[in-house]
């Protein structure tokens, strides 16, 4: 199990609630360790997990058309309720194996009409008709929101996706582990791309041998900005055939998905020495960062971290530097709680996983940017990075 479920029993008994229901990809995934592919693939498929407050045994709410998910990744809610119609047949002949004896029993469960008549005939048998239930507002559909209320008119629901939010936001040390991963994977795919850096290469090119590595190692990519000399200032540049000259700055903000769980991060790189503004302003962004490093802990507000960062960039090279924010949580989601702004109202815990950030954007001369995946450890931070901040002469 990789859910801080002692941290969301906490937050359920501190809001009152007698149950959680998430609704969304992530906090479905996140509370269940169930991938339901059609929620992640397009919208509008349900999914849930139900988890009560008390006793009773949290559940897992599924399309029949994904069931055979269910063996393979085995997640540890065991109670499957399955909605809608899939045919599937069973050869008497065979013997069999442990997944498809699985396979075979929840198909062999009742089907229920749709997603709400299984969740409600689920809260029904778990006495939760009454009270106080809160729910994902982010996947369930309007419709469907409909007739859960009016199936269910004695219990008050209540929106509960930033308490998912704040749960998910200080990891278990599985989680960790697989961040962990996620990063060198991730760090490899970078390498991978500029090991063909030359003149004439292509950003598009740079980005399939990205790619490439990132499958290699089990990982899908997610986000692949990858951007050359003037075109590196443009925010969520899209690879294109722009061919690298020598003195070009790389731009990479990439990321990707390992067993469910998000990598970000930001490196650059020159195609030969670097101009002397572009050695410059690299030099300040790459020193707002490791400002961080210094001064992450528990107890830390998030805003005296956003100021803090602000400024030593301003001093080191950017005077004008300005930011809405120099990073945010990651976790199974790409931006898990906290926002690092001037405005948040956070602090750092034991365990949070953040990427720490700093990108200037100059249009007709570059963008520059430094982002480290750093975990709040009980007296300071420890990266989860391997690859230096510094900026890679080619």
């Amino acid at each position: 199990m990789l859910a801080n479920i002692p941290r969301l029993k906490d937050f359920i008994a501190k809001n009152n609630l007698d149950a959680v229901i998430a609704t969304c990809p992530e906090n479905v995934t996140y509370l269940s360790g169930f991938w339901a592919m059609s929620q992640w693939v397009r919208r509008g498929p349900q999914a849930y997990v139900l988890f009560p407050r008390e006793t009773a045994q949290p559940c897992i709410i599924a399309n029949s058309g994904i069931l055979d998910l269910i063996p393979d990744q085995q997640p540890w809610i065991r109670e499957v309720r399955r909605y809608g119609y899939f045919q599937i047949d069973v050869d008497s002949s065979a013997t069999l194996d442990a997944g498809d004896v699985l396979q075979q029993q929840l198909f062999g469960s009742t089907a229920y009409k749709d997603s709400v008549d299984a969740l409600v005939t689920a809260m029904k048998e778990k006495g939760l008709t009454r009270g106080t239930v809160g729910i994902d507002e982010m996947g369930i559909t309007p419709q469907c929101m409909e007739q859960l209320t009016a199936a269910l008119p004695d219990v008050k629901f209540v929106r509960c996706f930033s308490l998912f939010e704040r749960v998910r936001s200080v990891k278990t040390p599985g989680e960790i582990e697989i961040l962990q991963k996620a990063a060198r994977i991730t760090e490899r795919a970078i390498d991978a791309a500029l090991n063909i850096a030359a003149e004439g290469v292509t950003e598009r090119e740079m980005l399939r041998a990205f790619n490439a590595s990132l499958a290699h190692d089990d990982a899908a990519p997610v986000v692949g900005c990858i951007g050359f000399g003037n075109r590196s200032a443009m925010i969520n540049v899209q690879p294109s055939d722009r061919k690298l000259k020598r003195g070009d700055l790389i731009r990479f903000d990439v990321g990707g998905r390992y067993r469910n769980y998000r990598s970000d991060m930001s490196r650059g790189a020159s195609l030969g020495e670097p101009a002397p503004k572009i050695a410059k302003y690299y030099r300040a962004v790459e020193k707002g960062v490791l400002r961080g490093y210094d001064i992450i802990k528990p107890g830390l507000k998030v805003s005296e971290l956003f100021k803090e960062i602000v400024a030593t960039v301003q001093k080191e090279g950017i005077p004008h530097f300005a930011r809405s924010h120099v990073g945010h949580g990651i976790g199974v989601d790409g931006y898990d709680p906290p926002n690092i702004s001037e405005s948040s109202t956070d602090v750092l815990e034991e365990n949070m996983v953040i990427c720490v950030e700093t990108p200037y954007y100059e249009l007709g001369f570059a963008g520059l940017q430094v982002e480290d995946m750093v975990r709040v450890t009980n007296n300071g931070a420890a990266s989860l990075m391997s690859l230096p901040t510094a900026l890679r002469i080619l």
